[in-house]
Order: structure tokens, then sequence, then C-alpha cells
């Protein structure tokens, strides 16, 4: 009975413990994106939403990853991709993530909204997020319970309306021509806003 009566105890203590540090919650992360001729937006990650997606991405800022790459894909009224080494929509980093979306079995709450930034991926393969992301311009909820959105734009999203409004597609599809895909000056970790 002592036994039982200490396991309780200690349950209780930890469960205490825990809801006062914030019952489990992750601590936001915060980079900034700085795109050449357009100037610094500043993104707010939610690991809550999407934990796997948002340690990838930290972990390929980190690296110095996305410094130098462009944005490829461009849809006026729809949204912004970029972070392919190759430039082209076929590229990626050495590594793919599981779609952390409802159609792959993960509760994801963010809406495809304007300013949100989500996971891009194989059409064919939920698993096949890699690198590639994108930033909505435009609400799109369709998108939701497909793709992994993780963050949201919380300064600079009028950047994504210059680049949508200033760039040359080539398609329907928003394909840009190399030299005319704005680049990716750098993306960093920032302090953490309170």
């Amino acid at each position: 009975m002592k036994k039982k009566n200490l396991f309780f105890k200690t349950f209780c203590l930890f469960f205490l413990v825990l809801c006062l540090t914030g019952c489990g919650k992750r601590e936001k992360v915060y980079v900034e994106m700085d795109i050449v001729n357009y100037g610094k937006m500043t993104l707010e990650l939610d690991p809550n939403i999407a934990p796997k997606t948002v340690q990838n991405f930290v972990d390929l800022v980190e690296k110095g990853f996305y410094d130098g790459l462009t944005f490829h894909r461009i849809i006026d009224g729809f949204m912004i991709q970029g972070g392919d080494p190759l430039g082209t929509g076929l590229g990626g980093s050495d590594k793919k993530i599981v779609g952390e979306f409802e159609n792959n079995g993960f509760k994801n709450k963010l809406s495809h909204k304007r300013g949100v930034i989500s996971m891009a991926r194989a059409a064919n393969d939920m698993n096949s997020a890699s690198s590639q992301f994108f930033i909505m311009q435009e609400d799109n909820p369709s998108l939701d319970g497909d793709y992994a959105a993780f963050g949201i734009v919380t300064e600079g999203i009028e950047i994504v309306d210059e680049i949508c409004k200033n760039t040359k597609v080539e398609d329907d599809n928003g394909t840009v021509l190399k030299e005319n895909q704005p680049k990716i000056r750098s993306v960093k970790i920032i302090e953490n806003k309170k």
C-alpha cells in the first residue's frame, strides 16, 4: 500500500511540474529571412504544431543550407516556393521527413492562410518533404490536411506581395527562370520574441 501511495504522490508531483512548465509546450522559434532586393521577413515557427518539420527547418537554417538559394516557383494570388538547391523544384536536402498533416495521421490545425509557411512535397509521397517550403500569399484552405504548415510570417508579409508582383513567370505553374529567381541572402535564427 505504501508503494502505491508513493507512486501516486510521485505521479502527481510530476504532473504538477509538467503543467507548471507549460504542459510540455515547446518554445516557438523565430527566423529572419533576408531576400536580396526585397528585405527581411520574420517567421514564427511552432514546434507544437509540427515538431519534426520545425526541427528539420531549424537544422537546415543552422547549417546555412538556405543561404543563397532562391524562390523558383511563384504564383501571384497563391504562394512563393523556395528552398531547392537546384532551383528547379526537383532538389532537396539529404533528408526526407514525415508529413505532419491530417491525411497522414497527424493533427495539424494551422490553416493555409496568408503568411503561413508550409512544406512542399511530391504529390504522390506524403513523406517526401525535405528542404522546399512555400509561403502563402493568400488564403487557400484546400491545402489543409495535405501539407505540413508549421509557422507564419509575423513581419514583412508585404515582401511576398512584392515578389509575386515583380517576378516574371514562364507558365501557369509559376516556373521562374534561374536568372529571374529572387535570391535568399540568408535565413537565421533570431531571439525569441515574448
